[in-house]
This record gives C-alpha cells, structure tokens and sequence, in this order.
C-alpha cells in the first residue's frame, strides 16, 4: 500500500505588480533532513482522518498557517505518484491563498528555511518534475480564473 500524504500549494498575491500575473508566489519549505529538499507543506495521513483535514493539519504544524489564513481555491486538486525509498507515495495538492500576504510563516523542527518564490523560482527550487509540473498547472488554473 502507498505512503499517503496531502498539503497545500500555499500562495500569496503581491500589491503594484506590473504585469498583474507576476504578482503571485509560491511558498516552499526546505527540510532539515536528508537532502534538504524544498516542497510546499504537506504530510502524512493520521488514522481516521480525512485528506482534507490532514492538509491542513500539516499545513498548521509546519509553516504555522491555519485554515483562518488560507482561503482555498475551488476546481484545483493534483494527485502525486512517485518512489520513496523503493516503496510507492502518493500525494494530494490542494492550492490554497494566503489571505493576508504579509502573515508570518513560522516553521517546525522538520524544515530549516522558506522562501516565497515566482513560479519559475519555485519550479528551480523544487527540482522534482512531478512537482514543478503540479506548480505550473496551479499558475494556469489562477490564470484562468
């Protein structure tokens, strides 16, 4: 059976952008373990709860955002698959907007640095093509709407 586990695609949008779409960045946390990698908040599923809730969870617990913060956006849901130390992990994305873009991120002991990042930082900072994939389809879906 697949590792499970849900976040967000945390967002911000930016005051006196010129043009209006370079106005959104992206957050990313960086772990404090491994190979320091850089992915928006997410975890695992705890027993009995539902995706939803675990993203928020997750989201809360490390960078310190709560549902009060994030305003989610309707239509917007990717779905991961990818090897983690030779065992199947499956990840679900929601995207969500931080409400007010000055909110302070404060992060647990599992990562060490964030960075809010314009998409094609973001995309350089997340390496992984399932991921920068899935933050190129969120930018189109805030185009879109």
């Amino acid at each position: 059976m697949a590792l499970r586990a849900c976040g967000f695609i945390v967002f911000r949008r930016l005051a006196n952008c010129a043009p209006p779409q370079d106005n959104i960045e992206y957050l990313l946390l960086q772990t404090s373990y491994g190979r320091h990698h850089w992915t928006p908040p997410k975890g695992h599923v705890d027993p009995g709860e539902d995706d939803l809730t675990t993203a928020l969870r997750e989201t809360k617990e490390e960078a310190g955002l709560g549902a009060e913060d994030l305003q989610v956006v309707e239509g917007f849901l990717k779905e991961l698959h990818y090897q983690v130390r030779g065992g199947p992990k499956e990840v679900l994305y929601w995207l969500a907007e931080l409400k007010n873009p000055g909110t302070e991120v404060t992060l647990s002991s599992e990562h060490q640095n964030y960075r809010w990042a314009p998409l094609e930082d973001a995309c350089a900072l997340a390496q992984h093509k399932e991921m920068q994939d899935t933050l190129r389809a969120a930018h189109r879906h805030l185009n879109k709407k």
